[in-house]
């Protein structure tokens, strides 16, 4: 059976070694409803609820971009938790992390003559935000004695 739509995924997986908040949380912009001046903030599909933005950092060591933007679905803009002091970067867990994969065409050229650099790529979509439980280190691998 084919999986269709976004899946849920446990925080450690996507992160194994954290994600560290790059500013606050923004409201995402609904581009077909807004106008000029007017922004409308794009609502959840699936929820109905607000979608607000905010981009982390995933410090684990190989990882293609450096930072990657979280959407966060919420009624009122989610609050981070207290920075660590002396950290320039707030440690961050997201509650209820799904993914939802997708084919990343903005490379296609269009003309016809030239490869199209399609890939896979996902959005990440949360239903909350908190300190996290663990520090954002993965938990050490237990080995069997076998």
């Amino acid at each position: 059976m084919p999986l269709l739509g976004p899946f849920s995924v446990d925080f450690g997986t996507v992160f194994p070694a954290g994600a560290y908040a790059v500013g606050a949380f923004e409201k995402v912009r609904d581009f077909d409803k807004s106008k000029g001046d007017v922004v409308v903030q794009q609502v959840d599909k699936l929820t109905g609820l607000p979608l607000w933005v905010i981009e982390v950092v995933d410090p684990q060591e190989g990882t293609r971009k450096l930072t990657v933007k979280v959407k966060v679905t919420a009624q009122v803009q989610p609050v981070l938790p207290p920075p660590v002091p002396g950290s320039p970067f707030t440690p961050v867990e997201f509650e209820g992390l799904n993914v939802m994969p997708y084919v990343d065409s903005d490379r296609c050229k269009g003309d016809g003559r030239s490869k199209c650099g399609a890939r896979q790529a996902y959005s990440l979509k949360a239903t909350g935000v908190r300190a996290p439980s663990r520090m954002g280190r993965p938990l050490p691998e237990h080995k069997d004695a076998a």
